[in-house]
């Protein structure tokens, strides 16, 4: 386990914006002192957005984002910006480039208002300065101001990169995923399921990320499959302060819980440690008013190989007909794909979102509430439509008043 074994959602994204040719590859590899990026003399030489991990001092982890120009032209330059574009919503610091021989035009000022609006901490790069004679004129970069650099000699790299481990320095929101719950020597029984679609040789990433802070809080964890609870459970000594499932085994482990331990879910506990616990817990109950062709949105985070028996696109779907008794239409998206208008839907039901960093999901239900579509996980949605939401939901005093 080295430095790239940080999860990807878990690192500050730090995003490269400019025009074609102002050096956005340049400073970004200047930066890192690696060539993570092709650079070249030809205009649009990115022309996908470009991504690496790597450890970036005094920062620690991050990912880096080179982009595509954002005055490429033509049928596919206009898909290329809109690319670059939607890379701000996973963006925790934007660096804009533009060309100090050229100047700060229209497209450089509609990023930056964008980038102000989305509310992202940005500094803007005054590049290839050494090129120009005297004080050019520079842009107004807001509150993190402009740096002249210059990627060909090194000029202002270093004061770059020191503000961009000032800019990238997370947020203490003191938020935990499990260890607030517990105290030391409590022990938390774990419910991992091992059937085709669990990956081969290894926990996916929440249920690593909950071990690791039940360890964090002196706590025991107990990782069991879903077939050996009950005995489990029969063998402690003393019942433990939480059952933790993975959502599909959520009816088969209620069943096998007794009443009175706390029972809850990865996907839920995740809601609640990224912040989206409340609404998301709001937007479940838009399930109870479903209609027969009302559309509802699936979307998952990542992409994977899907099974016959895929969890968004056929379980899911299945769970929801039984519960409303009705024929709603359901649309699927995965990966960095997130509808700009999401008028069309009646909800949209989103996967817990581990391998998405916490901006990008911020993003996504910030626009659903704008746009007044209620959205909840796939954790609530399996409890809801099991019957157990409230059970699941009563570890957590913040919501004892609205259950």
């Amino acid at each position: 386990m080295g430095m790239n074994s940080t999860p990807s959602g878990e690192r500050v994204h730090i995003s490269f914006f400019g025009r074609r040719n102002a050096g956005k590859s340049s400073v970004l590899n200047a930066v890192t002192g690696q060539e993570l990026a092709v650079v070249s003399d030809v205009k649009g030489t990115t022309t996908d957005p470009v991504m690496k991990s790597m450890e970036l001092l005094p920062l620690g982890p991050v990912v880096m984002i080179d982009t595509p120009g954002i005055d490429d032209e033509g049928e596919l330059g206009a898909l290329r910006v809109r690319k670059s574009y939607q890379i701000l919503n996973k963006t925790d610091v934007a660096v804009l480039v533009a060309d100090a021989s050229v100047g700060f035009g229209d497209a450089e000022e509609a990023l930056l208002a964008k980038i102000q609006e989305k509310r992202i901490p940005c500094v803007v790069v005054w590049n290839k300065a050494d090129l120009v004679s005297g004080q050019a004129e520079e842009p107004d970069g807001g509150s993190h101001g402009v740096i002249r650099v210059s990627a060909a000699t090194g000029q202002g790299i270093d004061e770059l990169k020191e503000c961009l481990a000032r800019l990238g320095k997370p947020e203490e929101n003191g938020r935990r995923i499990i260890a607030d719950l517990l105290s030391p020597g409590d022990t938390v029984v774990l419910v991992v399921p091992i059937d085709k679609a669990a990956p081969k040789g290894r926990l996916i990433l929440p249920q690593q990320q909950t071990i690791r802070d039940i360890l964090e809080a002196d706590a025991f964890s107990l990782v069991v499959r879903d077939t050996g609870l009950k005995a489990a459970l029969g063998q402690l000594r003393e019942k433990p302060q939480l059952v933790v499932t993975d959502s599909q085994a959520f009816k088969k482990v209620a069943a096998d819980t007794p009443e009175d331990i706390p029972l809850t879910s990865f996907s839920i506990l995740f809601a609640r440690y990224k912040g989206e616990l409340l609404p998301m817990v709001q937007g479940v109950k838009a399930l109870d008013g479903i209609q027969d062709g009302d559309r509802i949105l699936i979307c998952e985070g990542c992409t994977h190989h899907r099974q016959c028996d895929d969890i968004g696109t056929v379980k899911m779907p299945g769970w929801i007909r039984a519960y409303t008794g009705a024929s709603p239409d359901f649309a699927f998206v995965s990966g960095t794909e997130f509808p700009e208008d999401l008028s069309p839907y009646r909800m949209i039901v989103h996967c817990g979102g581990c391998m998405l960093n916490a901006r990008e999901m911020r993003y996504r239900l910030q626009c659903a509430q704008d746009q007044g579509v209620p959205m909840t996980n796939y954790g609530m949605t399996i409890a809801h439509t099991q019957g157990i939401l409230k059970r699941s939901l009563e570890p957590f005093e913040e919501l004892r008043g609205i259950l």
